[in-house]
């Protein structure tokens, strides 16, 4: 991995914002009863540093033709993107208390009529599929814009995700750039124990694309891999980020429980806001 200069204190500074993001979306999933913490606290440092580094965005004109788009394939992370999108200036914050909420915009899993969102999504597969129409797009209409899809590893047992891939390579899509959230749990268990999938670099590898291996929770290998990715000259960059289900939370860590579950109690909650600097 090609080496960047960046200055610790703005590591620092994004690790800050992730950290907020985590404890926005524990305060959201236990005010509403409902959601899905887990994986919205393992990408969180990724999407921290796709909105407040990487990518061409301005929340006063969310509709830029020009601007970079972003895909939550793993709708259903949406406190973690809801929190995000609030942090960086879309909307206000003081809308996230009314997450999952009647007639609240912040709907369960994301969609278009928030601003910010470029795609409904939530039926896992589509998502890729959205983001290949669009980075096809951006070259039909000479634009330069990149297009960052992340998707989840239990949404890799989707076809769509490797018809996806394919049309990806075909097209050389060299704007177009793909990250797993690689952290291992799904709905009902361990990935590994629900459908196998083995060899995912080699696998992708083998469908023609670029692919990265990261630590999803580094934000120096993070920033270095997006920076490789929108560099690629022929061809679209697939990203594995490792990272862990409920990260920062000890009792949530690689615990399935809390894919789609908030705190089970006043002591979790609080024991999740405390671990995570919030209280």
């Amino acid at each position: 991995m090609q080496q960047l200069s960046i200055p610790d204190d703005e590591i620092s500074r994004y690790a800050e914002i992730a950290r907020q993001v985590r404890i926005n979306s524990i305060k959201m999933v236990y005010a509403a009863s409902s959601g899905h913490p887990g994986g919205s606290l393992s990408a969180a440092d990724i999407l921290t540093v796709l909105y407040f580094r990487e990518m061409n965005i301005d929340p006063v004109e969310p509709d830029d033709p020009d601007r970079d788009r972003f895909i939550l394939s793993k709708g259903h992370a949406s406190p973690g993107m809801y929190s995000v999108l609030s942090l960086r200036g879309f909307f206000p914050q003081d809308l996230l208390k009314d997450f999952r909420r009647l007639n609240s915009k912040l709907e369960g899993h994301v969609h278009k009529g928030v601003p910010g969102i470029e795609s409904s999504t939530g039926s896992l597969g589509q998502g890729l599929g959205v983001g290949v129409g669009m980075a096809l797009a951006a070259r039909l209409d000479k634009k330069d814009y990149h297009v960052f899809v992340m998707i989840g590893d239990g949404e890799l047992e989707e076809g769509n995700i490797w018809e996806s891939l394919m049309a990806g390579y075909k097209f050389r899509l060299n704007n177009l750039i793909v990250i797993l959230d690689r952290n291992g749990v799904q709905l009902d268990g361990k990935t590994e124990d629900v459908m196998p999938l083995h060899d995912i670099p080699a696998m992708v590898k083998s469908f023609g694309w670029n692919v990265i291996e990261i630590d999803g929770h580094d934000i120096r290998q993070i920033i270095v891999a997006l920076e490789q990715a929108k560099s690629s000259k022929d061809l679209p960059t697939f990203i594995v980020a490792h990272t862990v289900k409920g990260k920062g939370v000890s009792y949530m860590e690689g615990n399935y429980k809390y894919h789609g579950s908030p705190p089970a109690s006043e002591q979790e909650y609080h024991q999740a806001l405390k671990e995570l600097g919030g209280e």
